[in-house]
């Protein structure tokens, strides 16, 4: 069977690999062109490209499917299946149906839960306790085709949006090859749109921490956001000047205190403390303007006169 896979980030190029790894033939692989990145802005080739590349599979990457003469061109490869994952551009109708078998797509969430570009961080988000991968027959709604497999994983305490991303990334990978296994046995099943939600897109703003939220949520936001965009919090500096601190990792702690919500309680080497909506969380890994991140003790180690106990921090945020 010829296939052609489509893909840009990790994500997918782990599903890739698996695919070329058990001898499946990929005939050509789509990928989004090559972006500036670093302080040098030298173009970058996408991860899926690389494993490409590697195994020396032909590579297209268009700017867009929707355009004549890069649909001409996929039609040309006569492929049997395309299959799809973490891909990012739009596919046309008439894409789809080029493949025998149509397109297919390897989705980060039990659908029809969390549609959309961000499933993995809203699953987080949301305290979801488990999450999974959805093999999916694709149609011209976002997310909306029939579900063919899905595996599962638990989300636990501990998962931030690299751990689970990663973790899916391997049972993604799983997952697609159980499909091409058993492809011709699997009934399609179509979404409950009733049941279904949306995963919008990360911003950079929302990982501002907003104060007024309970800790359990401003919690499971920093676990959501690392490693990207990364919670941070505000201040304002000597000169009256507004400085962030990215947040890695922080707990939920009880208080009894009655202090307004981002009103800093405590600064010690096992935390800094910080009043919430409900509740207070302790910072346990942060990192300053222009420096790397570091643990609370050697933050406090360093002494700097940053973020002290009795401090108030910026609340008036729409997140």
């Amino acid at each position: 069977m010829k296939i052609i896979f489509a893909g840009t980030p990790e994500f997918a190029a782990k599903s890739l690999q698996a695919i070329i790894d058990q001898n499946h033939e990929v005939i050509a692989v789509y990928t989004q062109p090559d972006r500036p990145a670093g302080r040098g802005k030298k173009l970058v080739k996408s991860e899926v490209k690389q494993v490409a590349e590697a195994h020396g599979i032909p590579v297209f990457q268009p700017e867009k499917l929707t355009n004549p003469e890069a649909q001409t061109e996929l039609a040309a490869l006569k492929a049997d299946l395309m299959i799809v994952a973490a891909y990012g551009l739009l596919l046309p109708k008439a894409v789809l149906d080029m493949p025998t078998f149509g397109c297919i797509n390897i989705h980060a969430s039990l659908l029809p839960r969390w549609r959309g570009a961000a499933p993995i961080q809203r699953a987080i988000q949301e305290g979801d306790r488990e999450t999974g991968i959805t093999i999916m027959q694709m149609d011209v709604g976002l997310d909306t085709g029939d579900m063919l497999l899905k595996l599962k994983t638990d989300i636990t305490d501990q998962d931030t949006g690299g751990s689970l991303h990663d973790r899916l990334a391997e049972q993604g990978a799983s997952a697609i090859l159980q499909y091409l296994e058993q492809r011709e046995t699997l009934a399609a099943e179509p979404q409950d749109n009733e049941l279904a939600n949306y995963a919008h897109k990360l911003s950079k703003q929302e990982a501002c921490i907003n104060w007024q939220d309970s800790a359990q949520q401003i919690c499971r936001n920093i676990r959501a956001f690392n490693p990207w965009p990364v919670s941070f919090l505000e201040f304002l500096d000597a000169k009256g000047k507004v400085q962030r601190v990215r947040i890695f990792e922080a707990s939920e702690v009880e208080t009894n205190d009655d202090r307004v919500a981002g009103t800093i309680l405590e600064k010690t080497k096992n935390g800094i403390i910080i009043q919430c909506g409900q509740g207070a969380i302790s910072i346990q890994q942060l990192q300053l303007p222009g420096a790397k991140a570091m643990d609370v003790q050697s933050f406090v180690n360093g002494g700097k006169a940053l973020l002290n106990a009795g401090e108030q921090l910026n609340v008036n945020h729409d997140n």
